[in-house]
């Protein structure tokens, strides 16, 4: 299966998407714009961080229909995914950006799913820089990761729509690409290969 990711040319996008730590992850690299030409319903469709949400607003009949015909979408945080995706129902918070200066600090995120593929090898500490928000969920979506609170910041559905998301409110691609916070480099390293496993089976 291929992994199609629409990059908004960002610094973080490009560093993301392009530079040769995760660049053999991603097989074609467009635009939000440019998707009805390379999407097909066999494709992963993977929204990076912090995309501008009005440039995928316009493209949610696509996607939707895409969904509709059994994709796949994965989208990251920052880029209001309850917008353009349906079902997605999300509460942001306050960030608090400095907390991890406290070395007793513990912003409270963990695995909730250990054993599923798509968390294969990741503990607390590949999920841990900030907190940005969580979801409230449909009957049957699978919790991969929660807050302190327990609620969920990390998901799998297959219940909405005949394809299935994969949702979460972190924002890896951002901080990997800012070369600020080296837990989230440490969540691309798993996640990116534990997708990319999971998707071909």
């Amino acid at each position: 299966m291929r992994i199609v990711a629409p990059s908004s040319g960002t610094y973080y996008h490009i560093e993301s998407l392009e530079a040769p730590r995760y660049a053999e992850v991603f097989d074609v690299v467009t635009t939000p714009e440019e998707l009805g030409a390379v999407l097909t319903p066999d494709d992963c469709l993977f929204v990076p961080c912090r995309t501008p949400a009005q440039r995928m607003i316009a493209q949610k009949e696509l996607v939707a229909g895409h969904l509709a015909a059994g994709g796949t979408v994965v989208a990251t945080g920052e880029s209001r995914s309850d917008l353009w995706l349906p079902g997605i129902a999300f509460t942001s918070v306050p960030t608090n950006w400095w907390w991890w200066l406290d070395p007793e600090a513990d912003l409270g995120n963990r695995i909730s799913a250990p054993g599923h593929p798509l968390v294969r090898d990741m503990d607390k500490a590949h999920i841990t820089w900030h907190l940005h928000g969580w979801f409230a969920l449909p009957g049957g979506a699978t919790v991969l990761a929660e807050d302190a609170e327990g609620r969920a910041i990390f998901y799998e559905d297959r219940v909405t729509t005949p394809g299935q998301m994969i949702i979460t409110s972190l924002d890896p691609m951002f901080h990997h690409g800012s070369h600020f916070m080296p837990a989230a480099t440490l969540f691309l390293d798993r996640f990116l290969p534990n997708l990319k496993a999971y998707l071909n089976g």
